[in-house]
């Protein structure tokens, strides 16, 4: 079993920030990336960013510039911060963990946090 568990959501006005953090447990073998996604209601979840262990984090172009994703390998977390937020940030904030296995990759989520940012 993989836990992800999450962290750092909440209400901010516009033009805030606000940090996410992710913590990865369980049997974990050969993580190949961490990254988070979201979901605004009504729309289907996007990629926010995705740090994976060779080459430069990906972004999404509305977050590029305001959100920047870290990880610590040692502690397997991921983390997410989060500036200037608009209220289009709004939206549901799922950590992601990939891990490959024979060739296989496999996707782990966590319980999902909500961002809310009022105008």
């Amino acid at each position: 079993q993989v836990q992800l568990v999450e962290s750092g959501g909440g209400l901010v006005q516009a033009g805030g920030s606000l940090r996410l953090s992710c913590a990865a447990s369980g049997r974990l073998f050969s993580i190949i990336g961490m990254g988070w996604y979201r979901q605004a209601p009504g729309k289907q979840r996007e990629l926010v960013a995705y740090a994976s262990n060779a080459g430069s984090p990906n972004y999404a172009d509305s977050v590029k510039g305001r959100f920047t994703i870290s990880r610590d390998y040692a502690k397997n977390t991921v983390a997410l911060q989060m500036s200037s937020l608009k209220p289009e940030d709004t939206a549901v904030y799922s950590c992601n963990l990939q891990m490959e296995l024979l060739g296989r990759l496999y996707d782990y989520w966590g319980q999902g946090t909500q961002v809310t940012v009022s105008s």
